[in-house]
């Protein structure tokens, strides 16, 4: 079955940085577009980022580019988020998720993990 573990999320200062990491499993991970996703208190989930099968092309909601990047190791099987410049409002928990066959760039998960808590503050 699919399996999608996340790590790194954690407590961090304004203004600093912090990588998320997503190890899967159970399925073929090179076929399949990935993205993040999070939920902030009281808010729906929100779309992130998306990567393509390959790695080199990947898209953004409009609050974080610039400042996260995507990546992902179709050897390795995982995903990361290399998030920078992080703020208040980044606060959330954020979810590795899969995308279904030929899904949209910005389209709701099929699946994804239990997620990792992100806050942001001083």
């Amino acid at each position: 079955q699919v399996q999608l573990v996340e790590s790194g999320g954690g407590l961090v200062s304004p203004g600093r940085s912090l990588r998320l990491s997503c190890e899967t499993s159970g399925f073929t991970f090179v076929n399949y577009r990935m993205a993040w996703v999070r939920q902030a208190p009281e808010k729906g989930l929100e779309w992130l980022a998306t990567i393509s099968t390959d790695g080199f092309t990947s898209r953004y909601t409009d609050s974080v580019k610039g400042r996260f990047i995507i990546s992902r190791d179709n050897v390795k099987k995982t995903i990361s988020l290399q998030m920078n410049s992080l703020q208040p409002e980044d606060t959330a928990v954020y979810y590795c998720a899969k995308l279904k066959f030929g899904a949209t760039w910005n389209e709701s998960p099929e699946y994804r993990g239990q997620g990792t808590q992100v806050t942001v503050s001083s």
